[in-house]
């Protein structure tokens, strides 16, 4: 999967890329991200990305210009792949939306600066936008790379473990249950017997309920919209009725 990221600053992104998961999708042809600076499309000396907004107030708006040029050199006009502005304006992003993306074999990333873009470029050369929470960030470079780690996740091969994408949180519509390592016992907190049994139908069965259980705790909004049996749904309105703090993980 190939992602265009269209920045002020190209620099923010090459650590996080050269680490972890995304270095070895790359590494293995997975996943391709070019980073492209917009100040390179910017015609005068100094190449301006910005300038003063009609109407005065603070602060600066990004340029058509350099913006469009850029965007149609890269990715064509009309654009070959969708071209995404990461903006606190656009739809929360989610694993449902991350889902999504990964039908797309390229996606242009587009991040926004300054006091804001100037609107043409919403209106007439982005095709989506995509909000990381109800918050206000320098720019669109986190998001950018949010995204691309997000996404990646899913893409088959990208993760050591082919089922780890499955058992995440969001994936099935809940939190993910409680993880366990070595030591068996770590001042004086032990590991649930349950995980030490070698039974995986039974593992497979807490592992679940603790899932509901840390759902319902954490995030109860959730399982509006969680695939759940008659069964798991009669069991969570019983757990309902428990006093808060007898609904633990252990």
């Amino acid at each position: 999967m190939r992602f265009d990221v269209f920045t002020l600053f190209p620099e923010v992104f090459q650590p996080y890329l050269d680490s972890s998961i995304l270095f070895r999708a790359r590494q293995n042809n997975l996943l391709d991200v070019q980073l492209h600076n917009i100040r390179d499309w910017a015609k005068d000396k100094h190449h301006t990305t910005d300038d003063t907004p009609y109407g005065g107030g603070g602060g600066m708006v990004m340029k058509c210009e350099p913006a469009f040029a850029a965007v149609e050199e890269i990715l064509g006009n009309p654009l070959n792949c969708p071209l995404i502005l990461l903006t606190p304006q656009g739809r929360t992003f989610n694993q449902k939306i991350a889902y999504e993306l990964t039908r797309y074999p390229r996606i242009g990333l587009f991040c926004g600066h300054y006091e804001g873009i100037d609107e043409r470029i919403r209106e007439h050369l982005v095709t989506d936008e995509i909000s990381i929470g109800d918050y206000v960030l320098t720019g669109g470079e986190l998001p950018a790379l949010i995204l691309i780690d997000a996404i990646t996740r899913l893409l088959p091969g990208a993760l050591g473990d082919p089922e780890g994408a499955v058992d995440d949180s969001f994936a099935s519509g809940l939190l993910e249950y409680p993880h366990y390592t070595r030591p068996e016992e770590f001042h004086d907190w032990k590991v649930p017997e349950v995980l030490l049994t070698g039974n995986h139908a039974v593992i497979n069965n807490w592992r679940r309920e603790q899932a509901l259980m840390r759902t319902l705790k954490k995030r109860p909004d959730l399982l509006d919209n969680a695939e759940l049996t008659l069964k798991e749904r009669k069991w969570i309105e019983t757990l309902k009725m428990e006093p808060p703090h007898l609904i633990s993980k252990d």
